[in-house]
């Protein structure tokens, strides 16, 4: 069979051809490139020199931040914290930057910078399309000045009558001591952050707040550690008739009940029955979430709740002002401990008696276990004493004969020499918050009483190791350590031979280093170089 080379060839025989898309040249460096590009006459290199993407993207701004509070302002008008060069300050640059939107952002860190420069460098990343099917990524950096403005919630607190509420603590006792309490319990918890100002005012300490939930907040802290009633009271300051808007100060009466620790309670006849029949005269040793009582001729226990307390009130038949020094003559326990008390009959003797008069009293205590014969105890002397009080009335002219119960003395605490500069050597010390002193408070007159008053209370925080637990110590600074020692060996040398003799201060309770907390805002750390 023969072929004809001549012969036509039809179309779908036909061998297909590759087709090029047409090659021109770079206009700026004479690359081949695609010629059916968007980008025109220009490689892609040349794209990237001469395209910027980040072309209305400021490369400056600035960051205002509040030098109290360490806010940083997020507009319109939100103060926001964040730590230096942390996600949230980050987010709060990229943020500032408009034109940001339009691009999408790759990567973003920050450029280290002098912390006093009030400088902050971020490098961003960004990628864009520049023509169809061209896409540019471009870093650049920016830089953000920062400024100081003082947020609204800092300017109230330096500003009078601001505030919106108020919390109003008030306990009507001569002594400070259960406020001197409270307000070690309110730093170790942080329960004052949120207070704009606190003023001493007589009986009690005024809290202030810029928001109502702040306070609110606070009066459930007080109700959770103390025996209190509270009182809430509001006032309208302004309205608008447009809106309906109203405008209110709210004011939290907080009264503290009037039973403070080694107080001597009688307790209404009837109280006492409800509370396990225990005797009417009692003792206050401890003051928590309610009062709890000790019946010291047979350490029978009770505990008077806040509700029942505030159906009934009552106060205290005696306080610490009104102890007497006593001598242990004679001491026997006589019965098991119960818990950290024990049982024993005592023959004291009054101190101020000693050489004068042969007195002694004959008594049941609940401290048989630290006192021994020859130490001094403070006590209440109840005979011949004369008490303005309708519940002890009671005991003495009831049915019930309870005048016979009434003991002659009943003994409180042991009592420890001290020497006069003794508190100032202490290893250990308390916070104190910053309170500003009211208008109408007496200052010189009440001085003494005050610091007699703290004293009083460093005193009961090194006998009392249940009271201590529930307290921040912290260690003395070396300073006052160093300054408090110079004071002493100057108190020392002053000092008459009699009175060095008299105050011995062997038996007097310490405190182990172990219970102490470091403060480490105020330790000055510096790294160590290496040879």
């Amino acid at each position: 069979m023969s072929m004809d080379i001549d012969a036509p060839v039809s179309i779908a025989q036909r061998p297909t051809i590759p087709q090029t898309n047409a090659t021109i040249l770079c206009c700026n460096c004479g690359a081949p490139i695609d010629g059916t590009s968007s980008a025109g006459a220009l490689c892609y290199d040349c794209v990237k020199l001469t395209v910027d993407i980040s072309e209305g993207i400021p490369r400056e701004a600035t960051l205002h931040t509040c030098r109290d509070c360490e806010r940083w302002l997020q507009p319109p008008n939100q103060w926001v914290t964040a730590a230096p060069e942390s996600r949230e300050l980050l987010a709060l640059c990229l943020r500032k930057l408009r034109g940001l939107t339009k691009t999408r952002i790759i990567d973003a860190s920050f450029i280290w910078t002098e912390p006093h420069s009030r400088r902050i460098k971020v490098k961003i990343t960004i990628q864009q399309e520049a023509f169809q099917g061209t896409i540019l990524q471009q870093m650049f950096e920016v830089e953000y000045v920062v400024a100081y403005h003082q947020c609204p919630d800092c300017a109230k607190s330096f500003t009078a009558n601001t505030w919106r509420a108020v919390v109003q603590v008030r306990q009507k006792v001569p002594h400070k001591r259960t406020f001197l309490y409270l307000e070690q319990l309110i730093l170790k918890h942080h329960a004052h952050k949120d207070t704009i100002n606190i003023k001493e005012v007589q009986n009690g300490l005024d809290f202030f707040y810029a928001q109502r939930n702040h306070a609110e907040k606070f009066v459930d802290f007080l109700t959770s550690v103390a025996p209190v009633r509270t009182k809430k009271s509001q006032e309208l300051i302004s309205m608008d008739i447009h809106t309906s808007t109203k405008s209110y100060k709210f004011s939290y009466s907080i009264e503290l009940v009037p039973i403070c620790k080694d107080d001597l309670v009688a307790l209404p006849i009837k109280l006492a029955k409800a509370i396990g029949n225990i005797s009417p005269l009692t003792l206050c040793y401890r003051v928590g979430t309610s009062i709890n009582l000790i019946d010291p001729n047979t350490l029978q226990t009770a505990d008077v709740s806040t509700p029942i307390y505030w159906r009934s009130p009552f106060n205290s038949l005696a306080n610490v002002q009104e102890l007497v020094e006593f001598i242990v003559m004679d001491i026997e326990p006589i019965g098991p401990p119960r818990g950290r008390f024990i049982l024993a009959e005592a023959t004291v003797a009054r101190a101020s008696d000693l050489g004068s008069n042969d007195n002694t009293w004959f008594t049941r205590t609940h401290l048989g276990g630290i006192l021994h014969a020859g130490d001094s105890v403070m006590g209440y002397h109840l005979t011949g004493t004369n008490f303005n009080n309708p519940q002890f009335e009671a005991l003495e002219l009831g049915k019930e004969k309870f005048a016979s119960q009434i003991p002659d003395v009943v003994l409180v605490k042991k009592f420890y020499a001290r020497k006069k500069k003794s508190g100032k050597n202490r290893n250990w010390r308390l916070k104190r918050m910053n309170k500003e002193e009211g208008e109408m408070l007496p200052r010189k007159q009440d001085q003494e009483r005050t610091d007699r008053d703290y004293e009083m209370f460093l005193r009961d925080v090194e006998e009392d190791p249940e009271l201590r637990s529930t307290l921040a110590l912290y260690k003395a600074q070396q300073e006052e350590k160093r300054r408090a020692g110079i004071m002493d060996v100057d108190a020392t040398e002053t000092a008459s031979v009699a009175e060095t003799e008299e105050t011995d201060e062997d038996d007097v309770p310490k405190i182990d280093m172990e219970e102490l907390l470091d403060e480490f805002e105020d330790l000055n750390v510096e790294d160590e170089e290496g040879d």
